[in-house]
């Protein structure tokens, strides 16, 4: 008969597998939203369904860590995996919230884009995940959400540009100038906190390898 002095370790990589899938289903949504709005309030409520089966998971995470006495990585590295990755999905569902509630009659071009992008970022940190928990090298990826960060940085610029670039100056187009500056808002902390994320994710490779 064996005996196990430590209780087996918590799965925190499935942990970290799963908060990365509903991000990416999130953010899926959420691009869905700005390329056609037609359904928005139902897909508002689907990453609002989503962000609360990340706030459950991320809970999860939390009381697991601290009951566990050996994990694979540092504590501290899993609490900032784990914050980061519900920090993004809130993210997420304030960007589709604002949308839901502006009534918005169309899209605009930069942040469109820029959702397109979180949500290659996204799916690129599911990928960062997996190597890290197999030891993987890191460079490449990282390299492409670097990109994908400037790139949204750029578009934020011209964004943020096309607003305030119109001479209209009516109760209505400053409403609405107001109101994609609150979205831009949340998209400029979107992309910031998934590239913070990839950079994190690096070095706790580095400092694992």
């Amino acid at each position: 008969m064996s005996f196990r002095l430590f209780p087996k370790a918590p799965k925190f990589f499935e942990f970290f597998r799963e908060q990365n899938r509903i991000i990416v289903e999130a953010a899926t949504v959420l691009n869905t939203i700005l390329l056609d709005f037609d359904e928005c309030d139902v897909r508002c409520q689907m990453i609002n369904r989503l962000e609360a089966n990340g706030d459950a998971l991320n809970r999860t995470i939390s009381q697991l860590l601290s009951k566990t006495f050996i994990t694979p990585i540092d504590r501290e590295d899993i609490h900032l995996i784990n914050s980061s990755q519900e920090t993004i999905l809130n993210h997420i569902q304030a960007i589709s919230n604002r949308i839901g509630v502006y009534e918005f009659t169309r899209m605009r071009f930069p942040a469109q884009r820029i959702v397109s992008n979180v949500k290659d970022m996204v799916t690129a940190i599911g990928v960062l995940l997996g190597m890290l928990e197999n030891k993987g090298e890191v460079a490449d990826y990282v390299g492409r959400v670097k990109h994908q960060k400037k790139e949204c940085e750029m578009l934020l610029l011209s964004g943020l540009g096309e607003l305030y670039d119109n001479p209209n100056d009516s109760p209505a187009e400053m409403m609405e100038i107001i109101k994609w500056t609150h979205v831009y808002d949340r998209i400029d902390k979107a992309f910031n906190r998934a590239w913070q994320l990839a950079k994190a994710i690096e070095g706790i490779v580095l400092k694992n390898a």
